[in-house]
C-alpha cells in the first residue's frame, strides 16, 4: 500500500489538497507488524513511507515521543480484538493512548485494521472520545483534489 500510494503521489495520479485539514493535529501510529515485525522479518520496516505519504496530505502533524522503532504497540495485535481478554487489552493500550495524549492530538492516522480497530475500541476508555481515528488511505482518499 505504501509503495503505490507514493508512486501515484509521484506520477500525478493522485493529487492531493494539504489545506483540507488545516485546523486538525495530526500524529501518526507505527504498527507492530508493518514496522518493527516487518524489519526484523525482512529487513525492511515502514517508517519513512507513511511520513512522506502525511506530508503530502497535511503539513499539521506531529510524530509520537518515542517514535518509529520505539514506539508502544497499541495492543490490539495479534487478534487480542477476539480473544475475550478485554481488560488486558485495555490496560496494554494505556502506553499507546498515554503517547497520544502528550502529542496533543486529535487524529491519529493508522495504516493497520487492528490497530484502528482497538484504539477506535479504547478511546473512551481513556476519556478520548474525540480522537479521530483514520486509514492512511483514508487520509489520503480524504484530501484528493477533485
Amino acid at each position: 500500500m505504501f509503495e503505490l500510494l507514493i508512486q501515484y503521489i509521484r506520477e500525478g495520479r493522485i493529487k492531493l489538497d494539504k489545506s483540507k485539514f488545516d485546523n486538525v493535529l495530526a500524529t501518526y501510529h507505527d504498527p507492530c507488524n508493518y514496522a518493527r515485525k516487518a524489519e526484523k522479518l525482512f529487513g525492511h520496516g515502514y517508517f519513512d513511507e507513511p511520513r512522506w505519504i502525511l506530508d503530502q496530505c497535511m503539513e499539521n502533524w506531529v510524530d509520537l515521543y518515542p517514535a518509529k522503532r520505539e514506539q508502544f504497540c497499541c495492543g490490539g495485535g495479534g487478534g487480542t480484538m477476539t480473544t475475550g481478554y478485554n481488560a488486558e487489552r485495555i490496560l496494554y493500550g494505556k502506553k499507546k493512548m498515554d503517547q497520544i495524549k502528550a502529542a496533543g492530538a486529535k487524529m491519529l492516522v493508522v495504516p493497520c485494521h487492528s490497530c484502528h480497530g482497538q484504539i477506535n475500541n479504547i478511546k473512551k476508555e481513556y476519556e478520548m472520545e474525540d480522537l479521530e481515528v483514520k486509514y492512511l488511505w483514508e487520509l489520503v482518499a480524504d484530501c484528493l483534489k477533485v
